[in-house]
């Protein structure tokens, strides 16, 4: 089922990679590295994509499809989120799939597992798990992390903690993770979602001796794609995301990520290896991109914080081949979480100054993403009939942008 590709994976111990991190989150700037052979990754031959074979499923006339990157699936350019898709509301993904939708996302987070009962149920109704690419994910992985090192903070004296609480908050300043206009609310309670893993950060240098190759990072990999095996009733994902929802670059350097992926792939249980970031995108997806390890990437990448991302994505893609996804492109301009609402109107004004037309904002903010050559597929959520016709129409479509 793997496409042969033109680079092998490069292979970075722990310290290295900490080395790596620690340089390349700062957020809309593009550090200078350079490699052992003496140059920088972004002079590095491009990515040679004439080597891959294209993958094709559920291939229909009215839906436009891009390659994901070097894994070769060609997906559509609409994807399916896995927050509305819950046992007894499984029609609407069934009409998109029937419209030429391929690519499935879930996570064992999604409706408390339900989401991933839904998915096995469609297919198992249809027939057609060999036609749609599915996607899971490694919820929690990064609280794991979080967690052991809690531990160890947990038994410090006071004044090593408060000495700790400061390291971890002025490396969120020195990479301007909160920087407004970079860093925004897509849930509530996602800006607490970062300092744990801050804390972790701050922890390495004095205690990473302690967690490093623990076993509960492989345990946790292992047990949540065998859960989400079971619950969606296939045999293979096509692509498991780990970690879910990456904080910091740090959090994508752990060799067991790697080491237990591998063994599930020679086990014919997943073929590709992604991870998704929301916080620090832009320092994530760079950091993933230059471990030639991750495949593919579903990052936060919209109208609002696109300028901080638009540099790594290109380089992500063209240099280093990964598949890149857009998350949160419509979230950035509407939400369905109430306590979120309303959306900031100067947000909404910028898509609709910036995308002609008589769209709606959200329909204008996949469109805006999807202009992007270097973006494989936006991803949506379908909660109903409505929102398939919609969101599926925007397929395919070429604007020419306003000034913005």
């Amino acid at each position: 089922m793997d496409k042969k590709v033109t680079k092998k994976h490069q292979r970075f111990s722990r310290r290295d990679f900490i080395s790596v991190a620690s340089a390349a989150s700062l957020a809309g700037v593009t550090t200078h590295r350079v490699s052992a052979k003496g140059i920088s990754p972004e002079e590095e031959a491009p990515f040679n994509f004439d080597d891959i074979a294209p993958e094709w499923r559920n291939q229909q006339s009215g839906m436009s499809y891009r390659m994901l990157g070097r894994t070769g699936m060609m997906i559509s350019e609409i994807v399916s989120g896995g927050d509305p898709v819950v046992s007894d509301n499984t029609r609407p993904t069934e009409v998109a799939i029937e419209k030429g939708l391929n690519y499935l996302d879930m996570a064992p987070a999604y409706n408390k597992g339900d989401t991933e009962v839904a998915y096995g149920k469609i297919l198992a109704k249809s027939g057609k798990r060999d036609q749609v690419f599915l996607t899971t994910k490694v919820s929690g992985f990064g609280g794991v992390r979080s967690s052991m090192y809690r531990d160890i903070f947990d038994g410090l004296p006071s004044e090593k903690q408060n000495a700790i609480i400061k390291k971890a908050q002025q490396l969120r300043d020195e990479r301007g993770v909160d920087k407004p206009g970079y860093y925004f609310t897509y849930w509530p309670g996602q800006e607490r979602s970062m300092t744990p893993s801050y804390i972790a950060n701050a922890m390495v240098a004095d205690y990473g001796h302690k967690v490093d190759g623990s076993k509960a990072y492989q345990d946790k990999i292992t047990s949540s794609v065998e859960g989400s095996l079971a619950r969606v009733g296939t045999d293979y994902f096509d692509i498991l995301m780990c970690p879910h929802g990456a904080n910091c670059p740090e959090e994508v350097q752990i060799p067991e990520i790697w080491e237990t992926y591998d063994k599930l792939k020679r086990d014919g249980k997943v073929r590709y290896l992604g991870l998704s970031t929301h916080n620090d995108p832009a320092g994530v997806l760079r950091v993933a991109a230059e471990s030639n390890r991750f495949d593919v990437c579903m990052c936060a990448y919209n109208v609002i914080n696109g300028g901080y991302l638009e540099e790594t994505i290109r380089f992500a893609h063209r240099q280093k081949g990964m598949g890149i996804i857009a998350m949160k492109a419509a979230m950035a301009v509407a939400t369905h979480h109430k306590k979120l609402q309303p959306t900031p109107q100067w947000r909404i004004d910028k898509v609709n100054r910036i995308v002609p037309g008589e769209l709606k904002a959200p329909m204008k903010a996949y469109l805006w993403a999807l202009q992007n050559k270097d973006i494989s597929a936006v991803i949506s959520n379908l909660w109903d009939l409505t929102f398939v016709e919609e969101n599926l129409s925007i397929a395919g479509q070429q604007v020419t942008f306003n000034a913005g």
